[in-house]
């Protein structure tokens, strides 16, 4: 069984990106499975904390989870035209010790998705993702993009995806990231 971790980047409850990484989760092809991890509850990132309490163990959880991961499928919000702040700080607390990157991030096969209400979608918020994950050494999949623009029109009120053209372009995007995940 291919087992992908996806993290939404958006802490609302009602996070147009929680329901598109709900909606990735029940499109998944036979023989594989996306396990929705949250970031709720990561503590901002203090050197401190880190150095007097080591790494929370919230965090040591979804390293491991990630770790265990056949691939990652990040879903972010686009803010201010880039990364949403709590996912980058989640990320930065993934990444410590910096010895530990290797067994959590890499050659981890990710792909990156996300939702906005404004007409571009996420393009600057993926784009901005891409430094971040090759750094850590990940190997991001480049065969789709997915960036749900007007997802406000895109979901109804219990999240569920009511657009058909954007379900299917998320069915066939996640049926083609396992592809590569198998690779």
């Amino acid at each position: 069984m291919t087992e992908i971790i996806g993290i939404s980047g958006s802490l609302r409850a009602g996070s147009l990106n929680a329901a598109l990484l709900h909606a990735a989760a029940q499109l998944m092809p036979d023989g594989a499975s996306l396990g929705v991890a949250s970031i709720k509850g990561i503590p901002l990132y203090d050197g401190d904390v880190e150095a007097n309490d080591g790494i929370p163990e919230i965090v040591a959880a979804l390293q491991d989870r990630i770790a265990a991961s056949n691939g990652v499928l990040l879903v972010t919000p686009e803010y201010n035209n880039a990364m949403p702040g709590v996912l980058k700080n989640a990320i930065d607390w993934l990444s410590r010790p910096p010895a530990d990157i290797p067994r959590v991030f890499g050659n981890r096969r990710v792909a990156i998705i996300g939702a906005s209400p404004g007409g571009f979608g996420t393009i600057l918020a993926q784009n901005a993702w891409l430094p971040v994950v090759r750094t850590l050494g990940m190997r991001p999949w480049f065969g789709e993009r997915l960036m749900v623009a007007r997802a406000g029109t895109v979901f109804n009120q219990e999240g569920e995806i009511v657009d058909e053209k954007i379900k299917e372009q998320l069915r066939r995007f996640m049926h083609h990231f396992v592809d590569f995940v198998q690779s």
